[in-house]
């Protein structure tokens, strides 16, 4: 009986094995595994920041940062004046021949509320540079209480328009009526006594 001998089974290679030896080729377009992986999670995470909140580096600045108009936390700038109350009292030298407020002392004291009204709106010196129909509604007799109540109602490039109203009041009775109503033309000047801008009425 002949001796059978041991030939050796070839084995073909199964598709799995052919894969696993066959070299990784990337296709043309495709994210590698760098990109994809951990390292581009974190480069996303640097850029979304934390909560979702965009980075420095993305936004140019700090999440927290108010960018134009200040810091945060910074108040509000305060709202400009627009309104100046003065008090007087007639007295026997700002009297006429009968007895009652001089006109020209009236307006004097309109023009000074006006100008007290208009330096605190603009913060800057003020010159007066015309007043508008001044209208003389009754007589304020001597020893009348009289109060003035200016308030900016426009402003121009380097100008403002201030309307003054003035009423007397008896001390005795605490009676009140308009006396005078006019209104008053501001220039702001500079340093050199240039007309200066103003700032726009709200």
């Amino acid at each position: 009986m002949p001796r059978s001998e041991c030939v050796p089974t070839t084995r073909s290679a199964s598709s799995t094995d052919m894969a696993a030896r066959r070299p990784h080729k990337q296709m043309a377009g495709a994210p590698s595994i760098t990109e994809t992986g951990t390292s581009a999670g974190i480069s996303a995470g640097m850029q979304e920041g934390t909560d979702g909140m965009p980075s420095t580096q993305a936004t140019g600045r700090s999440p927290t940062d108010p960018g134009i108009g200040g810091r945060a936390g910074d108040p509000a700038p305060p709202a400009r004046v627009t309104e100046a109350r003065m008090t007087e009292i007639v007295f026997p030298d700002h009297t006429n021949h009968l007895g009652t407020l001089f006109g020209g002392q009236a307006l004097a004291w309109m023009d000074k509320a006006a100008f007290i009204a208009a330096s605190r709106y603009a913060r800057c010196t003020v010159v007066t540079a015309r007043s508008e129909q001044i209208d003389f509604h009754t007589a304020v007799n001597q020893g009348a209480l009289v109060e003035l109540v200016a308030r900016v109602v426009a402003t121009g490039r380097t100008s403002l328009q201030v309307e003054v109203e003035m009423c007397s009041e008896d001390l005795h009775s605490g009676a009140s009526q308009l006396a005078t109503r006019g209104r008053f033309t501001m220039v702001a000047i500079d340093q050199n006594g240039q007309p200066t801008p103003v700032p726009a009425l709200s």
